[in-house]
């Protein structure tokens, strides 16, 4: 079995290592010079949009995936006659656009906060009006990590706002004076068989994922966040890891967003679950039986964001893992992990503090 990415960047490496775990061979398509996935199989340097150079990933590969959701729908499209594509490019259209997504939220029944189509500044006026201040301005396509958004906190925010976002479409969300955040991480292959994932509870800081715990102990929501997962999975007949993005407030869930690929708040699965959602994309996209989703224990990850500390080279306590994705350093990039497990959730959240507390102080 040889699976196509496309993609090669810390998701297609750690896809290409849990791929050659299971005796599977992978072949990458990315425009960067020796990307982390270059560590985990072939690369074919080409932009992600090159017809001759998909088509190449395609004629030598079973079934392709990709590792980010801003691959072209247009570009997936022809594949799809020569292998299977997976996920469904349907999948990808409805993730690449807010307005399509939280659509798709309201058909399944699946709570969200109010929205509003942004065209002008009027509608924004409007959508202040209606939905209520404050409120979040987002580009409908390609933003990510608090990126491509502005707070609208008064009226007087309204037209800066504008003139700051009104280059690409545009909706307007409702603030939501959220409890804490968490992530739904589902697999499901083409004969329809699912695996859920414990709840993850996640602790994002500038619009940037920082920490994330499993399970998440958020009482009586697990089933609820189940049924939002098999429902999308179900609805999309979907095929591979996708992760649905959720806002705990009080006794509820709100719906803010999913990604149809592996998500950074499952790289705890490497160690701390009984299959990684990396394993269990390769195993769903390769038609294989999925694999399980339990922890082995209370797991915990903290990002590693511009730079690897050296006390991340040097952990100190059992049961921790660094995972060093091989990216020069910049401000605000995602450059490796550490993992933590433990017995306990008390213990866990000790060692997680210790451990960061260590980066800070350098």
């Amino acid at each position: 079995m040889r699976i196509g990415i496309i993609g090669a960047g810390q998701l297609g490496q750690m896809l290409g290592f849990a791929a050659a775990e299971l005796d599977t061979e992978c072949r990458f398509v990315d425009p960067s010079d020796a990307p982390p996935a270059s560590q985990a199989g072939t690369v074919i340097q080409s932009p992600f949009d090159d017809a001759q150079a998909l088509a190449a990933l395609a004629r030598d590969c079973d079934v392709v995936t990709y590792e980010f959701e801003n691959v072209p729908v247009d570009a997936l499209l022809p594949l799809c006659d020569q292998v299977p594509v997976y996920p469904p490019p349907e999948a990808l259209r409805h993730a690449q656009d807010r307005l399509t997504e939280k659509r798709l939220f309201d058909s399944l029944g699946i709570p969200l906060p109010g929205y509003r189509k942004i065209d002008s500044e009027e509608d924004l006026r409007d959508a202040a009006a209606t939905i209520g201040l404050p409120l979040v301005v987002k580009t409908r396509r390609f933003g990510y990590d608090g990126k491509g958004q502005a707070v609208v906190r008064s009226e007087d925010d309204i037209h800066p706002a504008w003139q700051a976002l009104c280059g690409s479409p545009l909706i307007a969300e409702a603030w939501v004076d959220f409890d804490y955040e968490v992530s739904a991480i589902g697999a499901r292959n083409p004969r329809g068989e699912t695996v859920i994932y414990p709840l993850t509870r996640n602790d994002h800081s500038d619009g940037i994922l920082r920490q994330s715990r499993a399970p998440a102990e958020a009482t009586g929501l697990e089933q609820v966040a189940q049924q939002y997962m098999q429902a999308l999975l179900d609805r999309l007949d979907y095929v591979g890891v996708l992760a649905l993005e959720l806002f705990v407030c009080g006794d509820r869930l709100l719906a803010n967003e999913f990604a149809p690929r592996v998500h950074n708040s499952g790289h705890w699965t490497i160690e701390g679950a009984e299959t990684s959602q990396f394993a269990n994309h390769i195993l769903a996209v390769s038609g294989r039986p999925l694999g399980a989703t339990a922890c082995k224990g209370h797991a915990g990850m903290i990002n590693l964001i511009g730079t690897i500390p050296d006390a991340a080279r040097d952990l100190r306590y059992d049961n921790c893992w660094l995972h060093d994705y091989g990216k020069d350093p910049r401000p605000g990039r995602k450059l490796g992990h550490v993992t933590v497990l433990a017995e306990s959730a008390a213990l866990r959240d000790e060692r997680m503090t210790a451990i960061a507390g260590s980066f800070e102080e350098l």
